[in-house]
């Protein structure tokens, strides 16, 4: 035969909650042989979500995943080959395995041969890595099975093309950063140069904790051509029809770079609250582009209805913010409220004033005002349900410009992991879709507004300075000289890294958030607190 319809199951997981995964392989399972699918692909540990992190060190854990697989198995249509990705343990060894099933019987099993164990990634951990190649039969061809990782190493792919295999399956939960799409093709045409073989590709969708899934599953040709594109950041079912060998599909074309990076930060805070049971979004909405953003997003991930925005104007708020943030609340239609702090300051102020006495005021104060809004906003979180969003950037965190227990008080940070300059570009990204951030916030100088007439350039270099330095010292670990060589004044480089380096105990105490670039201030960078480690210029 050599032809058949292959369904790609670009779903959405949840960490550890096994039955309701199943349940949903069985509702794709279906809707893949009304299609007419001969084969239906899952994405890897797509029977307990992914990352499954040191669950995946409990017996229990592997009895009951083996438990739903069994009755999974039962359940799926007659004559329909499904794909599972699933953990493992027999023998007492550990693997992320993935298993083929038909008719309710397993017709064989892979056992992921690379292991990552880097970045994100620390797989070592929890499983051990398997050795041989998996092929199985299907339409008059033999099928290669292989797992993620073992796409980005050679070795795996050549052994299920050297065992006889046709055509290479790959399961993967590969999660978003910038970029990393393309580096997927470029990965898949060295894995098609090295064995000769056409390949389906697909991927998970959703977000987990910090990780957002963004699908964009595809298939390529013998030669490494592209044949097909599935959409990004969309759960769904897409076929591909098979012929003489060659898989091919719709060709999506995927969203430009803003695009893609506001809808990963869409979709981890729609799945962070929406899997944590939280009813609903709070943000203290100050005016500044920041909050904007944040509030813009919630919205669009849960809904204006579940998104409550507080403005806590202070003695230096200006009028301006006031209104501004009125407005944008007013836009997107999400609940608005005013809690002015200034009464909680004055009566801090005046208990501390002995304590206090012969100083003049400087950044204690300013944190005071900080901490009365987190006070708040926690207060109203554990009152009513709702979880905290904060609404500090990338910038902020690296240099320190954030308040412990004031605007780092909270259970999400939407922005953590997006610079201050890329804030800029994904408001007016937001804005081409509908008007609802004024151009005020936008085109306003950025300030905390914790003292008179202040901007946040007092304190920090511009932002486009900022952002290149700590791009490069954060996500491409050049050392302070190797900035310097490249054209960035040695004073600012100096500030910029003495900031990022003393910050990490306050980065370490951050919540956790959405990871959109190769280095974020969460599971991948992960530096000693006590560091007296200096490098040199």
């Amino acid at each position: 035969m050599r032809s058949m319809k292959i369904a790609l199951a670009q779903f959405d997981p949840t960490v550890g909650a096994l039955e309701a995964n199943a349940r949903q392989i069985i509702g794709l399972a279906r809707e893949a042989a009304a299609a007419g699918a001969a084969l239906l692909l899952t994405p890897e540990l797509a029977l307990c979500g992914y990352p499954p992190e040191d669950l995946a060190l409990r017996d229990d854990f592997y009895a009951e995943n083996a438990r739903v697989l069994a009755d999974l198995a039962g359940r799926l249509p007659k004559g329909l080959t499904v794909v599972v990705g699933h953990p493992l343990k027999e023998a007492g060894a550990r693997y992320n395995a993935a298993t083929v099933l038909r008719d309710g019987k397993a017709l064989a099993v892979y056992r992921k041969q690379a292991l990552p164990n880097y970045s994100v990634f620390d797989e070592v951990r929890v499983f051990v890595p398997g050795e041989t190649a998996c092929l199985f039969e299907l339409a008059g061809l033999r099928l290669g099975l292989i797992l993620c990782e073992d796409l980005w190493q050679p070795g795996p792919a050549a052994k299920a093309r050297a065992a006889g295999a046709e055509l290479l399956l790959v399961l993967n939960a590969s999660p978003f950063h910038i970029d990393k799409e393309q580096e997927r093709l470029e990965v898949a045409r060295r894995r098609i140069e090295e064995t000769g073989l056409p390949l389906v590709y697909v991927n998970m969708v959703g977000g987990q904790d910090e990780l957002v899934f963004d699908g964009a599953s595809f298939a390529m040709d013998a030669q490494g051509a592209l044949t097909a594109q599935c959409p990004a950041f969309e759960a769904g079912l897409h076929c591909l029809d098979l012929a003489d060998g060659t898989p091919r599909g719709e060709l999506v074309e995927l969203p430009g770079l803003e695009a893609r990076v506001y809808a990963a930060l869409v979709t981890g805070v729609r799945d962070y609250i929406g899997k944590g049971g939280f009813p609903g979004a709070l943000v203290g909405l100050s005016g500044g582009i920041d909050s904007a953003l944040t509030v813009a997003i919630a919205a669009d991930a849960l809904g204006p209805g579940r998104v409550h925005a507080v403005m806590m104007p202070s003695r230096y708020t200006a009028s301006i913010s006031q209104e501004d943030a009125h407005a944008l609340a007013r836009n997107l239609g999400v609940k608005y409220s005013v809690q002015p702090i200034r009464p909680m300051f004055d009566a801090f102020l005046s208990e501390l004033a002995d304590a206090f006495a012969g100083r003049e005021p400087d950044t204690t104060e300013e944190n005071i005002q900080a901490r009365i809004r987190g006070v708040i906003l926690m207060a109203l979180s554990n009152k009513f349900g709702s979880l905290v969003l904060t609404t500090g950037n990338k910038s902020e965190m690296a240099t320190g410009y954030a308040t412990l227990y004031g605007d780092m008080a909270g259970g999400y940070a939407v922005l953590k992991d997006v610079a201050k300059t890329l804030v800029w570009r994904l408001s007016r990204y937001r804005n081409s879709l509908s008007p609802v951030i004024p151009e005020r916030i936008i085109t306003r100088a950025p300030s905390a507004e914790l003292r008179p007439d202040q901007v946040d350039q007092d304190s920090l270099p511009p932002y486009d300075v900022l952002d290149a330095i700590m791009e490069r010292y954060v996500e491409l670990d050049l050392s302070p000289a190797e900035i310097v060589a490249q054209g960035f004044a040695e004073e600012t480089v100096r500030k910029v890294v003495r900031l990022i380096d003393f910050s990490e105990y306050k980065r370490r105490q951050a919540p956790p958030g959405i990871r959109i670039t190769k280095r974020g201030f969460g599971r991948d960078r992960r530096y000693p607190i006590t560091n007296k480690f200096r490098a040199p210029f």
